[in-house]
C-alpha cells in the first residue's frame, strides 16, 4: 500500500502556522459537554451519507477480517471493557450520530491508529525560540483530506489544548497546549501491530493517540507531559516528539508499549539543535526504501540554525518529499 504525505503542519510555543491554501475547517469542542454530545455538532457540518461510505471504506480495507470480527462484537457488548472515559462515550456519540455500531466506530479508531507513517522535526534557533514540525503520512489521503480538521478544545470558555485530526477519530496525533509545550506522535516500525495492539487492549492500556490528548488535557508543564508520555501504558511502540516554550525543550521519546526505550533531547550546546524522527529508531539507520531522514537532515543542516523559522521549516518539509 503507499503512504501519501497529507499534510505538514508547524507548532512552536503556543501559536500554529499552516499555509493558508492548505488550512483544515476548524471547530470547537466543548469538554463540558457530556462525551457523547460533543462530537453531534461537527458531525452535523457534512454529509452524513459521504462520511458514512467514506468511513466505511477505510474500515473494510484498513482493518484484517479478523480483527473486525473481534472488535464490532466485543465492542457492542461492552465498550467500557476495551475502553475508557471520556472515550467510550464520545465513541458512542458519534456512532449513535451516524448510525453505526459502536465497535466499528471503535475499529475506525484502530485504523487511524495503526496507519501513521510521519515525519517530525524539533528545531531550536539561535535566539533560543523552539520550533517543531511534522507531516503526516497516511493511506486514503484523498479521502483524508476531506475528513481533517482542527479542533479547539474548549472548557469554562477558554482553550485547553488544540489539535489536528479526523472525522470519527477522537485521538490526535498532533497537538499543543497553550504556553505549555507541543507534541506530535509518529509510528514505530517494529513488530506485528494487530497482535501487539488487540492484545494489549485487553490490558486496558492506551491508545497511543489517545495518551496524546490525556498529556495535552492534564500536563502541568512540558516536564510533567514528557513524564505522561514516556511512562503510561500504550497499545502500540511508537514515537511522541515533544517541543516546548523554553530554549532546550525539545525531546523525541521512543517508546515501547510498557514504557520508554530511549529519551533523545535537543542539545544545542553541542551544535545538535534539531532532531529529525521518522519511523525508525534514530540509533539504527533507516532502511533504504524509505530513508526520509537523510535528505531531512541535509535540508536542515543547509537552512542553518541562524536561519530556522517557522517558514523555512515548512519549506524543509517540501524539500524531503521531492
Amino acid at each position: 500500500m503507499a503512504w501519501t504525505p497529507l499534510f505538514l503542519l508547524l507548532l512552536w510555543g503556543s501559536f500554529s502556522f499552516t499555509l493558508q491554501d492548505m488550512a483544515a475547517p476548524r471547530y470547537n469542542i466543548s469538554l463540558d459537554l457530556p462525551p457523547e454530545q460533543r462530537w453531534k455538532e461537527i458531525l452535523s457540518h457534512y454529509n452524513q451519507t459521504y462520511l458514512k461510505e467514506k468511513m466505511d471504506f477505510i474500515v473494510q480495507n484498513g482493518l484484517p477480517k479478523w480483527a473486525r470480527a473481534i472488535i464490532f462484537p466485543l465492542a457492542e457488548f461492552d465498550l467500557i471493557f476495551l475502553v475508557k472515559e471520556p472515550y467510550a462515550g464520545e465513541l458512542r456519540g458519534i456512532a449513535r450520530t451516524l448510525g453505526f455500531n459502536v465497535g466499528y466506530v471503535l475499529a475506525l479508531n484502530l485504523v487511524y491508529e495503526a496507519t501513521a507513517y510521519c515525519t517530525s522535526i524539533i528545531a531550536q534557533d539561535t535566539k533560543g525560540n523552539i520550533y517543531h514540525g511534522r507531516n503526516l503520512d497516511y493511506a486514503f489521503p484523498d479521502i483524508l483530506k476531506n475528513l481533517t480538521l482542527d479542533l479547539d478544545f474548549i472548557q469554562n470558555g477558554k482553550i485547553v489544548y488544540t489539535g489536528t485530526t479526523f472525522l470519527g477519530y477522537v485521538g490526535l496525533w498532533t497537538g499543543q497546549s497553550p504556553n505549555k509545550f507541543t507534541v506530535s506522535g509518529d509510528a514505530r516500525a517494529k513488530g506485528k501491530w494487530w497482535e501487539n495492539a488487540i492484545s494489549a487492549f485487553f490490558k486496558r492500556s492506551s491508545p497511543v493517540s489517545w495518551l496524546v490528548r490525556d498529556a495535552l488535557h492534564n500536563a502541568r508543564d512540558f516536564r510533567d507531559a514528557a513524564l505522561q508520555l514516556s511512562k503510561t501504558p500504550i497499545i502500540a511502540d511508537t514515537y511522541y516528539i515533544m517541543g516546548g516554550t523554553q530554549a532546550r525543550e525539545g525531546l523525541v521519546i521512543t517508546r515501547n508499549r510498557d514504557g520508554p526505550a530511549d529519551l533523545w533531547p535537543l542539545d544545542p550546546q553541542k551544535g545538535e539543535w534539531f532532531r529529525v524522527e521518522t519511523n525508525y529508531d534514530h540509533w539504527t539507520p533507516p532502511p533504504p526504501s524509505d530513508d526520509r531522514r537523510t535528505p531531512a537532515i541535509k535540508a536542515l543542516n543547509a537552512t542553518g540554525q541562524a536561519n530556522i523559522n517557522a517558514i523555512s521549516l515548512y519549506k524543509v518539509g517540501f524539500i524531503f518529499f521531492l
